[in-house]
């Protein structure tokens, strides 16, 4: 990479974990503190855990299409805006529903997919899989961090100082875009980096990738769903709520460490399909042992190791999945279509966690979240064996390019595998095998 895109895709990755930081800082408390709320009731404080995904899935496509129209920097920093505004709602909060509405204003800065797209018209086109590689792992590092530090600052601060720490580090975070982040000479509509609305159909008729959404929306639901129950029942257990962070720190450091190599097998081996089974499994094992040990502390934090383990195993693998099986040129709509149906899972492990906390019980929670992972497993099972294909874009010089000898001349590279030509957006986009396909030999082809 170049000095300017190094400090650009820094800047955006560190925006990404700021915003990201915020919205889990509060997932291991939360259940705690939401329960002296004005009007709170278990199902209450469900809902009010999970507010931010319903607006996040709702608005997530709506912003990709207005960053389009009026750019990405403006959507972006009014993004930014309603999360911190929402943040100061919540730390404002004395009853259960202002608190619900200022997470549900959180989630309507649904700006993930314009960052995403602001990374894509900054860079070039052999430097975006490290681009996005590095805001992943900013992703990765601000949950495992704000798991670790939002208990510890919510027994100094309480909840209302958790809240008001997001909100400015979201003012921080638009700070870093209008300083740090240079605005792009032109908006590239790559449709590997947002969704496009003409394109959702196809999607939808897509078996593989619904099986993928569908494994992000059980993924998230379950975690937050057992954010609803695990602080309740380490509290239950004997642990006070400021010691919280002893059972979270080695539980996220050895866990990320387990799941190394499973990423690096299913990777270099071409078993994804048999490590995503196996994380499905070791998830639901997790989840029953933490309905079966919620009086004991050691209990708790060893099936949380094993749920961290599955659960960093299948955060880190199932966009690859997506990228794998998407069409050429469809990525960024299966990724549009993913994402939602992450953030709508979240929405849903808050709602249901919550009534099966105040109808049922604590175990009942982690009961409650077998069905879904058992219907998940069977449809891993019968999944197709992923190609370990990506996806590369290729600009267009030529308006009036003959379509037909271009794909196949495209086609005729070693590695590539699918060629799609989007002549309005002056691309091709390739699904390629990273091992034997060379960016140099499209040299020799006049596009």
């Amino acid at each position: 990479m170049s000095p300017l895109e190094t400090r650009t895709v820094s800047t955006l990755a560190l925006i990404y974990a700021l915003r990201m930081f915020g919205l889990f800082m509060v997932l291991p408390v939360l259940a705690l503190f939401a329960q002296d709320y004005q009007g709170a009731s278990a199902s209450l404080v469900g809902v009010a855990i999970g507010a931010y995904g319903l607006t996040q899935a709702c608005l997530q496509l709506p912003f990709g299409v207005w960053s389009d129209r009026i750019g990405r920097k403006p959507v972006i920093i009014i993004g930014l805006a309603l999360f911190s505004l929402g943040s100061a709602l919540a730390a404002m909060a004395d009853s259960i529903w202002v608190l619900i509405l200022g997470r549900a204003l959180q989630g309507a800065g649904a700006v993930a997919s314009t960052l995403m797209a602001l990374m894509t018209d900054l860079t070039r086109e052999e430097n975006r899989t490290k681009a996005m590689a590095s805001i992943g792992a900013s992703i990765g590092l601000s949950f495992t961090l704000a798991m670790v530090v939002g208990p510890v600052l919510a027994a100094w601060f309480g909840l209302s100082g958790l809240f008001l720490l997001t909100a400015v580090l979201s003012i921080l975070a638009m700070v870093l875009l209008l300083v740090m982040v240079p605005t792009p000479k032109q908006q590239i509509r790559s449709k590997d980096a947002r969704a496009f609305v003409h394109q959702l159909g196809d999607v939808f008729k897509d078996r593989q990738i619904l099986r993928l959404s569908f494994g992000i929306f059980v993924l998230h639901a379950v975690l937050v769903a057992c954010f609803v129950a695990v602080p309740v029942a380490l509290v239950d257990a004997g642990l006070l709520q400021a010691d919280h962070w002893k059972i979270y720190l080695p539980v996220m450091l050895v866990s990320f460490v387990f799941m190394v190599p499973f990423i690096i097998v299913g990777e270099k081996k071409q078993k994804m399909k048999q490590v995503l089974l196996l994380a499905v499994l070791l998830l639901l094992i997790a989840i029953v042992l933490l309905g079966i040990e919620l009086k004991s502390v050691a209990g708790i934090t060893f099936a949380l190791w094993l749920f961290f383990v599955a659960f960093n195993i299948l955060e880190a693998s199932l966009p690859s999945l997506v990228s794998k099986f998407a069409p050429a040129g469809f990525k960024g709509s299966a990724m549009g279509v993913y994402s939602t149906s992450q953030f709508f899972g979240a929405f849903i492990g808050g709602v249901l966690g919550g009534f099966l906390s105040e109808y049922i019980g604590l175990s009942g929670v982690f009961y409650g979240m077998v069905p879904l992972l058992l219907l998940w497993a069977v449809l891993v099972v019968t999944m197709d064996q992923p190609r370990h294909l990506s996806s590369y874009r290729v600009a267009l010089s030529e308006i009036g390019i003959d379509n037909h000898r271009l794909e196949m001349e495209l086609l005729s590279v070693p590695g590539v595998h699918e060629v799609v030509i989007m002549i309005k957006d002056r691309a091709a986009y390739l699904k390629i095998d990273t091992q034997v396909f060379d960016p140099i030999t499209l040299k020799q082809i006049n596009t």
